[in-house]
């Protein structure tokens, strides 16, 4: 009685070989794919969980630097510097364009130096500008005659609208997208170099049965098929991992720092704001999946074609 088919062992004991089926299901260089394919796509999906994070913080940043702008008073020898703050504040509430006027006192002006300087400093002995915060309406606002007017009736105030701060956080985000791309592409290579090789090896340990399939007339379009079929899944199964373990990582990120335990007040959470992935990176992540499945795929069909032909 001939053995059932299902039950059947490659010759390199590899396991179980499914009817249909050139290569076993399951075997150690598998497995081993699969995990090299996760951890792979996990790093890439960490890339473009980062690009994300960045990006929309950054989009943010540029908003509500288009909407802001700063008068600094700095203290000048022989004047009253409490008068100058009051008399930016009216100059800057008579500009037409600013919704909002907002003087910052001496406490709050020393803390925002708290990050760079640390915090528990006694800053009296220093010349700390106080500043006027000014919102700015929808109709914009003629900059070079507030600074005229300023000139005119502060002569220690200047007006700061924030251009250099834009132009480093376009600058940044835009850095931080082109990393996020470098380490994606560098990764689909990388997972590519993988397949390439695990391929290779399954097609030079089946050859027999390669060389069986070519004396019934099987043409090597259908085997490399079989190939990219088995490799496919394999490719698919450890991008999914990946990208899974990433997403819920980014879940948990978000969620500890929404619930309080985190409290957002170190530098990445002061840059990056709640630390909660935006929906579009999580769909970015899903279609980071199906790259590394149809580069997997498309790998494997060029390797085995390749390697059967220097078979002949």
């Amino acid at each position: 009685m001939s053995p059932d088919p299902e039950l059947t062992q490659t010759e390199s004991g590899h396991g179980p070989r499914p009817p249909g089926a050139i290569i076993p299901t399951s075997s150690i260089s598998g497995t081993a794919l699969v995990a090299v394919v996760a951890i792979m796509t996990f790093l890439a999906a960490l890339a473009v969980g980062a690009v994300g994070l960045v990006y929309d913080a950054a989009t943010d940043w540029r908003s509500d630097v288009a909407r802001e702008m700063t008068i600094q008073v700095r203290p000048v020898e022989g004047r009253n510097l409490t008068e100058d703050v009051r008399r930016a504040g009216e100059v800057a509430r008579a500009a037409p364009g600013i919704v909002d006027v907002r003087v910052y006192s001496q406490a709050e002006a020393e803390h925002l130096l708290e990050p760079w300087l640390g915090a528990g400093l006694d800053l009296t002995g220093l010349p700390v500008p106080r500043l006027i915060g000014l919102q700015l309406g929808s109709g914009g606002l003629d900059s070079p005659a507030l600074r005229r007017q300023l000139a005119e009736k502060v002569p220690n105030a200047s007006l700061d609208d924030h251009r250099a701060w834009s132009a480093y956080l376009v600058t940044m985000a835009d850095t931080v997208v082109a990393a996020g791309i470098a380490v994606t592409g560098l990764v689909l290579v990388a997972t590519a170099l993988c397949v390439a090789f695990a391929t290779r090896g399954a097609v030079s340990v089946n050859r027999n049965v390669v060389e069986v399939l070519h004396l019934v007339g099987a043409k090597d379009s259908f085997i490399a098929v079989q190939f990219q079929r088995h490799f496919l899944l394999l490719g698919l199964r450890g991008a999914a991992t990946g990208g899974a373990v990433a997403m819920v990582l980014f879940l948990l990120i978000g969620a500890l720092a929404g619930s309080g335990l985190a409290d957002g007040t170190g530098g990445a959470a002061t840059l990056i704001g709640g630390l909660a992935l935006p929906g579009q990176s999580y769909l970015l992540i899903v279609a980071l999946v199906l790259t590394v499945a149809a580069v997997t795929a498309t790998t494997t069909r060029v390797t085995v074609r390749s390697t059967l032909r220097s078979f002949d």
